[in-house]
């Protein structure tokens, strides 16, 4: 594919770059203000939600644009385009979609804005990798669904006030994927639970959560009734189509790259070692073949064709590399590398920290296995597991 930008391409790069250096000076410190100017800048000029359609107040922009704005922040590492992190990366797309012009006009400004933060309501104790098989009910009363059942590993339950939910609404169904239906909640419904879970850093970003016969009206339905899995799958793969966390995992590798060359072991910078030097490499390699596939997806996207299983591949390096970069700092510090909330810390426990939350990357969307099984039948047409 020829990614030569046109010349209204250039102008719109040189338009972000222009609105970089205004509104995010090299240097400045990211205080309050210059975070609620910024997010208030971004949202008058579309820039939340770009690739939206007009008519719900996106910014109707190309893929390429799309491409060319999250480069060009990523390169300056600026703040994020949104603070609605679900509600944009798949709950909007998926309202888009599959949504009743009522609830566009509902939730599409709200997410856009900013105003408050969705959560997904997917995996189950014994439905996380196979989601299909999830047990969680609803059961039509009139104008409402009756929702009794658990879910679990919610990202952000606690400070959310809208969830994106996934029921059983029919059990007899020829295949597990059918009778699953797809229903927008409001977290302060009665009979609704949200249980924190502690992670291995202290901190607590998942929730349990229950549902005793919570009542959630029929027109918060979203798509067909027992429709519900293409709403997620169409969800899941907005979610991975993205390559702008190509960036960030290369902002993380040189930020490794200067912890190594700053840190001395027996004698000797860590930057010497033959050992890290291969593993910072092997690191390198994954992330640039990681950018190279994505500009796969790219093509396609150029070319309207839907993207399908081999996002799973991004997502499943993406994964790995996670793990990894965390394990190679570990390494670089050596016996220090441990030391969390003390005044011996290295850069204040960063690392120990960055090596302990991995499962809120790898777990969400679907673990490593689960993608491998995926491109192992998807794609290479093996066997299913």
């Amino acid at each position: 594919m020829d990614f030569q930008l046109t010349p209204e391409e250039e102008a719109f790069r040189d338009e972000v770059r222009a609105f970089l250096d205004e509104n995010l000076p090299e240097g400045a410190p990211r205080t309050a203000e210059l975070l609620a100017n910024w997010t208030k800048k971004v949202r008058e000029k579309r820039w939340v939600g770009f690739n939206w359609p007009k008519e719900v107040t996106g910014g109707g922009g190309s893929v390429m644009e799309q491409v060319i704005l999250k480069e060009e922040m990523a390169k300056r590492k600026a703040p994020a385009l949104g603070t609605c992190f679900m509600g944009l990366a798949w709950v909007g797309p998926g309202i888009i979609k599959y949504g009743t012009e009522e609830q566009k006009q509902k939730y599409i400004p709200d997410i856009l804005d900013g105003k408050y933060q969705w959560c997904t309501g997917y995996s189950e104790p014994d439905s996380g990798s196979d989601l299909a098989s999830l047990k969680c009910k609803a059961v039509r009363d009139g104008d409402h669904y009756v929702v009794n059942g658990q879910k679990i590993w919610t990202s952000i339950a606690m400070w959310s006030k809208m969830m994106i939910l996934l029921v059983r609404t029919q059990f007899d169904v020829e295949t597990k994927h059918d009778g699953i239906t797809c229903l927008l909640v409001e977290m302060d419904s009665p009979g609704l639970e949200v249980r924190p879970i502690k992670n291995m850093s202290g901190g607590a970003m998942f929730a349990e959560v229950f549902f005793t016969d919570v009542r959630v009206p029929v027109e918060n339905r979203l798509g067909p009734e027992g429709g519900g899995w293409d709403v997620t799958v169409s969800a899941l793969a907005s979610e991975r189509s993205s390559i702008a966390e190509v960036y960030g995992l290369q902002r993380k590798l040189e930020e490794l790259r200067q912890l190594a060359r700053e840190t001395v072991r027996a004698g000797r910078r860590a930057s010497e070692i033959p050992s890290i030097r291969r593993r910072l490499a092997r690191a390198d390699v994954k992330i640039e073949a990681m950018r190279l596939n994505g500009q796969r997806f790219l093509t396609k996207q150029l070319k309207g064709e839907e993207l399908g299983s081999e996002t799973s591949i991004n997502k499943l390096t993406r994964a790995e590399l996670e793990v990894e970069l965390g394990e190679l700092g570990m390494e670089i510090l050596g016996s220090r590398a441990p030391l969390m909330n003390c005044e011996d810390a290295p850069e204040g426990g960063k690392w120990a920290q960055f090596a302990l939350n991995w499962p809120e990357v790898v777990i969400g969307g679907g673990t490593p296995n689960i993608q491998k099984n995926i491109i192992a039948e998807r794609i290479l047409g093996l066997p299913k597991d």
